[in-house]
């Protein structure tokens, strides 16, 4: 395997650049610039020298010997001051050794998932940490990441696999009295494992949102402070706001941190039947992106009742209060704390029940393993012979194995490192 290295903190200037090393031959290129290697899980600080002995920089440097490095090998940081030129001149010293070559994106990772260092789970919740906007998604990241799923995955595992276990010990005592009838814990085990898929699955949803976000619709007719409301959550003019009815045309965009939930708020076309062929084209767009929104919140000035465009509506306010008096007023700020704890809450309420799975390959997993077990149960309560019920038990089992990676790694792993950057 190729010794590798990249930069693992962003590129440009700052304070600290860190250089990562990793591979057989990590430890020769440390020494190559900084002569002298600090001992195995020490730190220490030297002059870093090109090949003719000119100095590149003073950096601290940190050494690992394999397997306890991140990626399981002998592995080397640079911390180095984070200038771009030093940066350019410690990398280009590092290639002139011939020892090492740049790092693929993800490829320290994936080092460390083929070693051992990680399964394939913590490595999804890795990424998503590094992705992580709001504190609920570093929380939710940090949960996978740390094994969360390793440990789900491995409990439901050793209950089937115990399953199985007394299934193939009747089939072994065939011809012979069977010790002890294991049917009552065999179908125990089962239905343990089969409540912990459901409640993984019926949690799913609300995880998954919260990993990619949610999205919020403002709809209502035209000037009814759509615009106006959106601008006052964003804190900023992001929609032109006019007297003019019809201003909004397309779905304009505002992401925040609403109490550590991602949410993108949506400006809308006002919902109305119009002649204008691009104003028809914007009330259609809003309407779709309304849809498939998580909440809809819809404004209403008291002065016309909107269409019924058929939207499921969540929550509800009278709007302009700094004309009619009662209400919430986009423009001066009044009651829009209170129509934001509004979302949180409502948005809060779907998280209820959420799990640690939260990737599309965390749902189809488990829904092979719970197909895979409603086989075993048919099969478990009509008698059918215990060969059948051992596969169908064994096929869940291998289900949940790929939670973490344990088979069919290959057959996702370009998806999956497709998202990280070069340093990781």
């Amino acid at each position: 395997m190729h010794t590798i290295f990249a930069l693992a903190t962003a590129r440009g200037k700052s304070g600290v650049a860190v250089i990562r090393i990793s591979g057989p031959a990590a430890h020769q290129v440390g020494a190559a610039l900084a002569r002298d290697l600090p001992a195995a899980g020490r730190f220490a600080l030297r002059t870093l020298r090109d090949a003719g002995g000119g100095i590149l920089d003073q950096a601290l440097i940190l050494r690992f010997d394999a397997p306890r490095s991140f990626t399981g090998e002998d592995s080397v940081e640079l911390q180095l001051h984070g200038s771009i030129a030093v940066i350019r001149a410690v990398e280009r010293a590092i290639s002139d050794t011939g020892l090492a070559r740049m790092a693929e994106p993800g490829e320290f990772t994936r080092r460390a998932l083929m070693n051992g260092n990680l399964d394939l789970a913590q490595v999804e919740g890795l990424s998503d940490l590094i992705a992580a906007e709001t504190e609920m998604q570093r929380q939710q990241a940090q949960s996978l990441f740390t094994g969360a799923m390793r440990g789900f995955a491995d409990t439901c595992r050793a209950d089937l696999l115990r399953a199985a276990a007394l299934i193939e010990a009747t089939i072994d005592f065939a011809d012979e009295e069977v010790p002890v009838d294991v049917s009552p814990e065999v179908g125990q085990l089962i239905a343990r494992v089969i409540v912990a898929i459901d409640a993984e699955l019926a949690g799913f949803s609300g995880a998954e949102r919260l990993r990619a976000g949610f999205e919020v619709a403002i709809i209502g007719r035209p000037n009814v402070g759509k615009s106006t409301l959106l601008n006052r959550i964003a804190g900023r003019d992001i929609a032109i706001t006019s007297e003019i009815a019809g201003t909004t045309r397309d779905v304009l965009e505002v992401r925040v941190d609403l109490d550590g939930l991602p949410v993108t708020f949506l400006d809308t076309a006002g919902l109305r039947d119009s002649t204008d062929a691009i104003e028809r084209i914007g009330v259609a767009r809003a309407r779709q992106r309304a849809e498939a929104a998580d909440l809809r919140i819809l404004l209403d000035d008291g002065q016309e009742v909107a269409p019924d465009f058929g939207l499921a509506i969540d929550l509800r306010y009278a709007t302009k209060s700094d004309v009619t008096g009662f209400g919430i007023s986009a423009l001066t700020g009044e009651g829009v704390d209170q129509l934001l704890a509004d979302v949180s809450a409502a948005l809060s309420d779907k998280l209820s029940g959420m799990g640690v799975a939260s990737h599309e390959r965390h749902r189809q997993a488990l829904m092979r393993a719970r197909d895979a077990l409603n086989l075993a149960q048919t099969a478990f309560a009509s008698g059918t012979g215990a060969e059948i019920l051992a596969l169908h038990l064994r096929d869940g089992a291998a289900a949940l194995d790929s939670l973490i990676g344990r088979m069919d790694v290959e057959s996702v792993l370009g998806e999956i490192f497709a998202q990280f950057c070069i340093g990781k």
